[in-house]
C-alpha cells in the first residue's frame, strides 16, 4: 500500500464515495472537521477532569458541612455522603460518554487515513494541527 494523490475514494461508508474534485474537497473539509472537533473533545476532557478534580478537593475539605446539610433534610433519601457520591457518578458517566465519543471519532480518522488518500491524510493532519491550536488555550481557562 502506498499513499496516492486521487479524487476518487470511498471513504467509511458505501454511500461517502467520491468522484470529482469537487467532492474530494468538500470531504477533506469534513474530515478536516471531524480532527479538529475530536482535539476540541480531547481538551474538553481534560478541562472536565480538572474542575472534576478541583471540585473533589473542595469537598472533601468540606466534607462536614455536606454531611449536616444532608442530615438537615429530612425528605432526603440519601445517606450521609450521598449526594457527593451521586455527583461523583454523574460526573463519571458524563466522562465515560464523552471518552466514547473521542474514541468513535478517533477511529473514523484512522479509517479516513486508512484509505491511503494523500488529500484525506492531509485534512485529518491540518485538521488535528489547527483543532489543537484553537482548544489548548482553552487548557489554560480550566
Amino acid at each position: 500500500m502506498h499513499f496516492i494523490f486521487s479524487d476518487k475514494v470511498v471513504l467509511l461508508f458505501d454511500f461517502w464515495s467520491v468522484h470529482s474534485p469537487t467532492g474530494m474537497a468538500l470531504s477533506v473539509v469534513v474530515v478536516l472537521l471531524l480532527a479538529v472537533l475530536y482535539e476540541g473533545i480531547k481538551v474538553g476532557k481534560a478541562v472536565l477532569l480538572q474542575r472534576a478534580l478541583a471540585s473533589m478537593s473542595s469537598a472533601s475539605s468540606s466534607q462536614q458541612l455536606i454531611e449536616e446539610s444532608d442530615q438537615n433534610l429530612a425528605a432526603s433519601d440519601l445517606p450521609p455522603g450521598g449526594r457527593a457520591r451521586l455527583r461523583w457518578l454523574l460526573c463519571h458517566s458524563g466522562q465515560s460518554l464523552i471518552h466514547v465519543s473521542q474514541v468513535v471519532i478517533s477511529y473514523f480518522m484512522m479509517l479516513a487515513v486508512m484509505t491511503y488518500n494523500t488529500w484525506i491524510f492531509l485534512g485529518v493532519v491540518l485538521g488535528s494541527a489547527v483543532g489543537y491550536y484553537l482548544a489548548y488555550p482553552l487548557l489554560s481557562l480550566g
